[in-house]
């Protein structure tokens, strides 16, 4: 057992709180749906990024590489200045849903270098240029920009030209679960020296101005001298603390309060208020901060003219130890040395052999992304909605999320990205589990039986989308990510955890029993589903009423509930031996799972056939109101979401389970109708099983032809999400005066569909490639190496349907790896990512990539889903 995995052990006994800090504090608290209190529902308007220095947030803070406490009610972050910029950096800086060309988008370079489970080691890299940060610019080009165009990025201002940049690194070794050593190194990678003002801030989140009642936590000087600095932080809840600091020039407090004089010109409730270092720093304020050492917020004061090449390095110490009598010798460096050691070996077991150091690399950022993208979350929708005792009540004509009111989330969540997308998603945190399972399974159980909570979870068993919307419906994959993270843990640590799996199941009951009583309309078992997660993919919002009245028969709703529906017959076979009331269960969701499958293929009474022959392809079916039906014929995912659909039933577990069996066994001799499509229920594959598919071999050999085909699905980097053969013949349905158009985008969006900043249109996306591959390796554990098709299509080469799935996970793969030039695809021809040494290595993992070139698109940041790749290196 390596040393990370014995602090993991100590945590999960209650041994050490090694998760009480973390990297907890999101990159975009302004903007969000959680500090939106205006009349109509304006988040991005209501609190913009200029408000954010003056005005305390009311559920969150936000800062540049920093720490928490899990309810975060102390925060650690830094603040930089290069004498240049307007204001203090002390946030990341990007554009508003509204600003950008393709909706929200940060603009400033950072990256996650490393990370371990228990935080115990944290490595980030803020990269801040030496001229003025072009604030005004960046607006400005990006709102001169149309959908057509690519985004105006802060690398195009050309303000890191010559090098004129500071590294600024900063590092995290935790000696104990309630001692953190910081250390930041701040280098000067320009041709000149350069002044760079460094303020490590410490400050407590603003918990008193709401509630009249809240006991006011306090910060306060307890020794200051030339050598090292002392702070006390003390909180009602907290408890204290003592943030050692080496050797600052200045000592800075105030409050963490809004500066109401600046924002909405009325008096401020203190003299000191959140803005107020800023105030000191840059305009030469010095009332601005209090002379008598007390407050809220505390920054330390560094002040250097640094030569080219030349780092400076300062450290700190974060405890509840009071009296430390040398802070900063031979300990913090021996802490420092052996945490980073103990990272390398906790990561080296995931590593095989055979992995070069690219490979590794690559792993390693995937890794420390998805530890680094923790966030807390906090969010009390009925006390949203009500205002606070302190203040008016909020003035809404129009309220987000009424029916969800007893929605209560104060959790350390994994975001799909800390600033373009500081909140969950429901259907994101499926994936995100899966990589997390590998290296902390707890934390990954704790994030799906959250969401099942009743806190969470809808009385009426709907899971919560995500806070813009929480009643938006997302694909049902929790089954799936909860039967992974058990399955994953069950391989790497010797012993699955049923307790888990059972307590998820049973609240998964609920959900499903929502899903077919909500979105099947005509009680055929074809479902509808609405948004599902894939934004712009079809030709209408699929949120919204159809254009055309009726509803749509999804091709992927419907396949999605299969494979819902597989996923729980699996973990109900699981749980049966132990427990033979599951077996009724299995049951219960085999029989869904046939009749699903049998009405995806249906050719009865109901003539609604999602299947074409001819093209060999699932289409989405328009059910108008006067009983016309119209196959939109768009090759996209949704054609291939059916193949997901698909499980394997070994004959060794049937054995013991004889009620389940003979059920299986009485629907194979007297249902024919309900066993004609799904794919050779009543013959043996290889290794002794049965597989139950929506997809049949002969349709597999269809999709497959053009899923393969490299002038329609198949890209050098994936699968993409529509196929490039509408880039020459564009999808158009007329809906009266109305043309509806869907044509191939290899990158983003040309559409304000979902604001723009996503496009399901051509792209490759790693959430649906991962399922498509794990789907063909559960079709070769039937299949076997008989079943082989052309890889690609065309091409003459044979591969069987493991080997397919192994070229999917090294084309996925190869969006980050470097070619023989040594470029990286997923920086495309940006510079100076593709050519400088000290950014090449610096791996971004975006939301989704270009289906040509296999180019970072969206958020930067989305590890997330896309730390997935870590898990691809592996097959």
């Amino acid at each position: 057992m390596t040393a990370e995995e014995q602090r993991l052990a100590e945590h999960r006994e209650h041994q050490a709180h090694w998760h009480r800090w973390g990297p907890y504090l999101s990159e975009r608290q302004w903007g969000t749906v959680r500090e939106d209190y205006s009349t109509d529902g304006s988040a991005w308007s209501y609190f913009p990024h200029d408000h954010a220095r003056s005005r305390a947030y009311r559920w969150g803070e936000d800062g540049i590489g920093g720490i928490s406490d899990n309810h975060q009610r102390l925060c650690f972050a830094i603040a930089l200045w290069n004498e240049a910029d307007p204001i203090l950096k002390e946030r990341m800086f990007g554009l508003s849903g509204p600003e950008g060309n393709h909706g929200e988008d940060v603009k400033d370079y950072y990256f996650y270098l490393d990370n371990t489970p228990t935080h115990a080691y944290m490595k980030f890299l803020y990269k801040y240029p030496q001229k003025a940060f072009p604030y005004q610019q960046l607006v400005e080009e990006n709102q001169r920009l149309g959908y057509d165009d690519p985004e105006f990025e802060l690398g195009d201002t050309g303000i890191f030209e010559g090098d004129r940049y500071f590294d600024v690194f900063v590092e995290y070794a935790k000696a104990s679960d309630e001692d953190i050593l910081i250390q930041i190194q701040v280098i000067n990678r320009g041709p000149e020296a350069k002044p760079l003002h460094l303020l490590p801030t410490l400050w407590f989140r603003n918990t008193w101005s709401w509630f009249p009642d809240e006991q006011k936590p306090l910060l306060k000087v307890e020794q200051a001298d030339r050598a090292r600095s002392k702070i006390a932080a003390s909180h009602p809840t907290l408890g204290d603390r003592w943030l050692y600091c080496q050797a600052p020039d200045e000592l800075l407090f105030t409050e963490n309060e809004t500066n109401s004089e600046r924002l909405f010109n009325t008096p401020n409730a203190s003299p000191y208020v959140k803005d107020g270092i800023n105030q000191y720093i840059v305009e030469g304020k010095t009332q601005a901060v209090n002379p008598d050492g007390l407050g809220t917020k505390f920054s330390g004061h560094y002040t250097w003219t640094i030569q080219p090449g030349e780092s400076k390095t300062i450290r700190l110490r974060l405890c509840d130890t009071p009296e430390l009598s040398n802070p900063f010798g031979e300990e913090f460096e021996r802490v420092f040395k052996t945490r980073k050691q103990e990272a390398d070996e906790f990561y080296h077991k995931f590593c095989p052999n055979d992995f070069n150091a690219d490979q590794r690399l690559i792993q390693r950022q995937a890794f420390a992304g998805l530890l680094w993208t923790k966030q807390f979350y906090h969010y009390v929708v009925e006390e949203w909605i009500k205002g606070d005792p302190a203040h008016p009540n909020p003035d809404r004509d129009y309220v987000r999320n009424p029916e969800w009111i007893h929605l209560y989330n104060d959790d350390i969540i994994s975001m799909p990205d800390k600033w373009e997308f500081p909140w969950y998603a429901a259907w994101d945190l499926a994936f995100h589990v899966v990589p997390f399972a590998v290296i902390d399974p707890d934390f990954a159980k704790r994030q799906l039986d959250r969401l099942t909570r009743e806190w969470y979870m809808h009385p009426n068993g709907q899971l919560p989308a995500y806070e813009w919307h929480f009643s938006d419906v997302n694909p049902p994959v929790h089954a799936w990510g909860a039967l992974k993270v058990y399955q994953i843990e069950k391989e790497i640590y010797g012993k699955g955890d049923r307790h888990f799996l059972e307590t998820v199941f049973q609240k998964l009951l609920m959900n499903f029993t929502w899903w077919v009583n909500r979105k099947d309309e005509g009680g055929n078992n074809v479902f509808q589903g609405g948004f599902l997660g894939l934004d712009n993919i079809g030709l209408f919002d699929r949120s919204a009423e159809l254009p055309t009245g009726g509803h749509l028969d999804q091709s992927d709703g419907t396949s999605w509930m299969g494979m819902y529906s597989l996923n729980m017959l699996s973990i109900a076979l699981e749980l049966a031996p132990e427990n033979p009331a599951y077996e009724d269960m299995a049951s219960k969701f085999f029989e869904h799972f046939l009749y699903i499958a049998d009405a995806m293929n249906h050719f009865g009474e109901t003539d609604i056939n999602l299947w074409d022959e001819k093209d060999g392809f699932y289409y989405d079916v328009l059910q108008c109101p006067h009983g016309a039906r119209v196959h939109l014929k768009i090759r996209s995912m949704v054609g291939l979401v059916p193949l997901f659909a698909v499980s394997i039933l070994k004959q060794e577990s049937l054995e013991k389970l004889p009620n389940f069996k003979r059920r299986l066994e009485w629907f194979i001799d007297n249902r024919p109708d309900l066993r004609r499509n799904v794919a050779n229920l009543e013959q043996e594959g290889k290794e002794s099983c049965r597989i139950l598919s929506i997809v049949s071999p002969h349709k597999l050999r269809k999709i497959l032809e053009k899923m393969l085909d490299e002038s329609e699905f198949l890209s050098d980097y994936g699968i993409r999400s529509l196929s490039r053969f509408h880039a020459t013949h564009p999808y158009t349905l007329k809906v009266e005066d109305q043309e509806y158009h869907i044509a191939y985008e290899a990158a983003e969006s040309t559409s304000g569909m979902f604001g723009g900043n996503s496009n399901w249109r051509g792209p490759i996306w790693f959430p649906m490639n991962y399922l498509l591959i794990e789907a063909l390796e559960e079709f070769y554990s039937h299949l076997g190496d008989e079943f082989k098709v052309e890889c690609p299509t065309g091409s003459g080469q044979s591969m069987t349907l493991a080997e397919v799935s192994h070229e999917l996970a090294k084309r996925l793969a190869k969006i980050f790896a470097l070619d023989e030039q040594g470029y990286r695809a997923v920086y495309g021809k940006k510079d100076p990512f593709q050519n400088h040494p000290d950014w090449r290595d610096y791996i971004l993992f975006h939301e989704y990539f270009n289906g040509d070139t296999g180019a970072g698109l969206g958020a930067n940041h989305q590890t997330g889903w896309t730390a997935l790749v870590a898990q691809l290196l592996h097959i």
